[in-house]
């Protein structure tokens, strides 16, 4: 069991940044690999980027490549997504997820624990 809080989104200009955190606690954060999810307004909760237990391999979806970088710190239960150059399209609810696999994982399913959201506004 682990419980996973996201913080840092906010409203910001098109081209600006911000950097998401997400801290952990119950059960080693060491032990899942961790994921970024986002959702707009009448989509569908999709892929963002994930990374591996220890961070050494990380994925990310097409949209943002280049823009946004996960990151994980073990040592303070913590994952990262600092995101780059935002675009009007990046706004969303973006959630923070868990999954007990060991690689970089994309399919929402192989995700057990979620968490809360925090709103990310980019205004053009």
């Amino acid at each position: 069991q682990v419980q996973l809080v996201e913080s840092g989104g906010g409203l910001v200009q098109a081209g600006g940044s911000l950097r998401l955190s997400c801290a952990a606690s119950g059960r080693t954060f060491s032990t899942f690999a961790m994921g970024w999810f986002r959702q707009a307004p009448g989509k569908e909760r999709e892929f963002v980027a994930a990374c591996s237990r220890t961070g050494g391999s990380t994925y990310y979806s097409d949209s943002v490549k280049g823009r946004f970088t996960i990151s994980r710190d073990n040592a303070v239960n913590t994952q990262f997504l600092q995101m780059n150059s935002l675009k009007p399209e990046d706004t969303a609810v973006y959630y923070c997820a868990a999954s007990n696999f060991y690689g970089p994982v994309t399919v929402r399913s192989a995700y057990d624990y979620w968490g809360q959201g925090t709103q990310v506004t980019v205004s053009s």
